[in-house]
């Protein structure tokens, strides 16, 4: 990743990372119908059971990712997203990075996501980090149109 991106977590409720999000939200409701979309609005990735991050270059906004951290004891990776602008810096990496690392601190042994089947790239980047296919988990049911993965964690 080139060193002029800042990550942080922050508010995810500022314009900039609203239009970001925004935009992940319209990308992802051409690829997949209402049922098979499990985006997380504004309100509930300000709740307390949620980290957010944003990568930031020049102070403008250029990716997000978030951690939710389940009852169940897991964390889960979500609202993950790097503007077109961005790709290819490996920023997609390093902001999952933070998320481990975030969840290893608080103690989490386990990482799971959901993703789906049309977003190869993301696919990849998970299963390039250690993660692998497993069954649905939590309120999620089997779907189609969804991959499911989990990676293990080392904790501190």
């Amino acid at each position: 990743m080139s060193a002029e991106y800042v990550i942080r977590l922050e508010e995810p409720r500022q314009d900039d990372v609203i239009r970001m999000l925004s935009a992940l939200d319209s990308y992802l409701r051409s690829l997949y119908p209402p049922e098979s979309n499990h985006i997380l609005g504004i309100a509930a990735l300000c709740a307390p059971d949620i980290r957010f991050w944003v990568a930031r270059r020049e102070c403008v906004a250029h990716g997000c990712g978030a951690l939710r951290i389940d009852a169940a004891g897991y964390g889960e990776v979500k609202r993950m997203y790097v503007t077109p602008e961005a790709r290819g810096r490996r920023l997609g990496r390093a902001i999952l990075a933070c998320i481990e690392d975030q969840a290893a601190r608080e103690g989490l042994a386990l990482m799971r996501l959901e993703t789906g089947i049309h977003q190869a790239a993301a696919q990849a980047l998970y299963r390039s980090g250690g993660y692998a296919e497993c069954a649905p988990f939590g309120e999620y049911r089997p779907d189609p149109l969804s991959v499911f993965m989990e990676k293990r964690l080392v904790t501190r």
